[in-house]
């Protein structure tokens, strides 16, 4: 077998291609993404995990979706659908939202003090210590189809304990949206006008429990939306195997009437 030989050429174009992988290896982040990092770590302050507890069971915990803080600290904007009919006064069972990470979270004492089933938002008043309040977007100007964004939430329940998941893309359409009615009759002409409106809908990948979770300008992390719904492609079980890595959110300019009525913003 004839031994290979190196030339000078060969030599040359050998370092210029290793130049060139570590030069790629070692590629600083992107603008883009020192600024995700930055603005994750804020945003990532103040959001919560919201669910109910009962002192008599195990876990005494349970985690329905997400929220975030705004206003004074003191109040948390989630969606309508993770609050409503949950409770069970009778058992002694009350609404919180669960504050802090891993093992160390603190459930706090949380009413609904506002709602809008229409738009599928609700307003919490949280008791304890007020905390980091997020940035909310316009209430007239819609992000814009193509804009980076990012959503910050709790997905699939504290199963190793209270750990935010960020997920991030783009928004992909801006889509009328359609309310479905408890029995089918319902959903006459007249209501489909009366409640139809336009959504968000993301190419990021979303859970149950993102429910609730903010959606973020990733520059600057002002809250442009409320992920409220994930498409599922079969049964609500394939939510979890096989997500669709479409969902869609609420336009945080919705939630302005609500939180106008109950007077939680300066103006």
């Amino acid at each position: 077998m004839a031994a290979f030989r190196w030339t000078d050429r060969d030599i040359r174009q050998a370092f210029l291609g290793l130049a060139f992988i570590f030069a790629v290896l070692a590629k600083p982040a992107t603008a883009d993404d020192n600024g995700l990092v930055d603005t994750v770590a804020e945003v990532k302050k103040g959001v919560v995990g919201v669910g109910t507890f009962q002192g008599i069971r195990q876990p005494q915990s349970l985690l329905m979706g997400s929220g975030f803080a705004i206003g004074s600290g003191l109040h948390v904007l989630t969606n309508y659908h993770v609050v409503a009919d949950h409770l069970q006064p009778v058992n002694k069972e009350y609404l919180v939202v669960l504050v802090g990470r891993g093992q160390q979270f603190e459930p706090r004492e949380a009413e609904v003090v506002a709602d809008d089933p229409v738009h599928d938002l609700a307003l919490l008043k949280i008791s304890g210590e007020p905390l980091p309040a997020l940035d909310l977007g316009s209430r007239q100007i819609m992000a814009r189809e193509g804009q980076g964004v990012a959503l910050t939430g709790y997905p699939i329940g504290p199963v190793y304990g209270l750990y935010s998941v960020t997920h991030r893309g783009i928004i992909a359409a801006v889509t009328p949206n359609v309310i479905p009615q408890a029995q089918a009759r319902l959903l006459d002409p007249n209501v489909i006008r009366q409640r139809r409106y336009d959504v968000y809908q993301l190419d990021i990948t979303a859970y149950p429990g993102n429910s609730g979770s903010p959606l973020y300008d990733q520059g600057t992390g002002r809250v442009v939306g409320i992920l409220n719904s994930a498409f599922v492609k079969g049964t609500k079980e394939t939510a979890l195997t096989d997500p669709s890595g479409i969902s869609f959110a609420i336009p945080i300019k919705y939630a302005f009437p609500m939180l106008d009525r109950a007077e939680v913003l300066k103006r």
